[in-house]
């Protein structure tokens, strides 16, 4: 068994939900996993083979060697195997995903650089583009339709299957590779040839709501968003309080989701946890802002790694809490390489908040709900926290 426990998103919500960074040439509201590397563990699935895994991972590794020994497919085998262990957070990758998705929580992702969503009537519209990225420079902009890629229809599809085209996963596509779009824009339909490209996910984005107020928003957990939140609050004006925007976070790197919370503890607790009944702790760095007033926004979007942070800064009465409650997703999963290189994770241990509270199939409830203009409640709030 690996090192490195992983807090992640249940498979039965759909394969590609997990790898939402990973195919990453389409972001969608989805879950990613969180990571926190064992200080004397390695932190690879590989390093895992030689460790006899326990328990289920044991039983799953066993089904794989036996379907491999039969000439059948040890990754399908493996699923079934989860299955059958009843662990709702369980999960098999082929190589391939686990790859990409390791590669995508290091912040850099190969795709085109667009965001998009799948409409009621089941179109593709796209929801945002990055700058400078392939889309950006063919000109496709928000509210563009979707309608095929490489010459096959995506109306109707799962984004993760559009996603899984843009990227080319089955030709194994590297950057440079050609894509081929099929768009539309009111009464114009028209076919674009991108070249993909390795882009960075820039997680964290900040900007000024008043002259007082600093938001803060975090997409996801990816390597270096916690220096980034650092670096935000330090150069914040000095009267400004800030909003930490959660909505949406599907966890990630749970190692970022710490030091973001350094950002606004000076030590101490930030959660607990249990990998097969050894517990662990978290602990946040000393010298953070602990006066700025700070409001934290959740929604049930928010998961993972992403309300371990909420936890903390909650229990350690750092921030007020609004919106509504969180996913609760609150177990340690550990990734282990079975025989034809894919990897399982399956779920070894639960984490709790500094106070003791389980988050897992619970959530976190706001200090205040709000399931409208949170923003709004948010900047009243700080007025109210704010110095006279």
């Amino acid at each position: 068994m690996s090192g490195r426990e992983l807090f992640c998103q249940p498979r039965r919500i759909g394969r590609g939900a997990a790898l939402t960074l990973v195919f990453a040439s389409v972001l969608v509201a989805g879950a990613a996993t969180g990571s926190l590397p064992g200080p004397d563990r390695k932190s690879t699935p590989d390093a895992a083979r030689s460790a006899a895994p326990a328990g289920h991972h044991q039983d799953v590794a066993k089904a794989a060697e036996e379907a491999m020994a039969d000439g059948k497919s040890p990754m399908e085998a493996a699923e079934r195997a989860v299955s059958r262990s009843g662990d709702r957070w369980g999960a098999v990758y082929s190589r391939g995903e686990y790859e990409e998705f390791e590669e995508a929580l290091d912040g850099e992702y190969t795709g085109v650089g667009l965001w998009a969503r799948r409409e009621r009537d089941g179109r593709i519209e796209v929801t945002k583009v990055r700058a400078g990225s392939p889309a950006a420079g063919a000109g496709i902009r928000a509210g563009d339709l979707l309608r095929g890629v490489d010459g096959a229809d995506v109306d109707g599809r799962p984004v993760t299957e559009v996603v899984s085209l843009l990227r080319g996963d089955a030709q194994d596509a590297a950057a440079g590779t050609a894509v081929t779009l099929r768009l539309e824009r009111g009464p114009r339909v028209w076919t674009e040839t991108l070249r993909r490209a390795r882009l960075s996910t820039d997680s964290v984005t900040v900007r000024r709501l008043t002259d007082r107020i600093t938001l803060i928003k975090i997409d996801s957990f990816t390597k270096g968003s916690g220096d980034a939140v650092r670096t935000a609050v330090r150069q914040a004006p000095a009267d400004a309080g800030i909003v930490l925007d959660l909505r949406g976070n599907s966890g990630g790197l749970v190692t970022e989701a710490v030091t973001a919370a350094s950002a606004f503890l000076d030590g101490g607790l930030v959660a607990t946890y249990d990998v097969d009944g050894e517990q662990q702790v978290l602990h946040a760095d000393s010298g953070g802002d602990t006066t700025r007033p700070l409001v934290a926004l959740v929604d049930g979007g928010t998961m993972s790694a992403a309300e371990l942070l909420t936890g903390a800064l909650q229990d350690r009465g750092r921030a007020v809490v609004v919106g509504s409650r969180t996913f609760g997703k609150g177990s340690v999963q550990m990734p282990s390489r079975l025989p034809d290189g894919s990897v399982a994770e399956l779920t070894v241990g639960h984490y709790r908040t500094p106070s003791g509270r389980a988050v897992d199939g619970k959530g976190i409830t706001p200090d205040l709900e709000a399931d409208s203009q949170v923003l709004e409640r948010a900047e009243t709030v700080l007025s109210g926290l704010g110095p006279e």
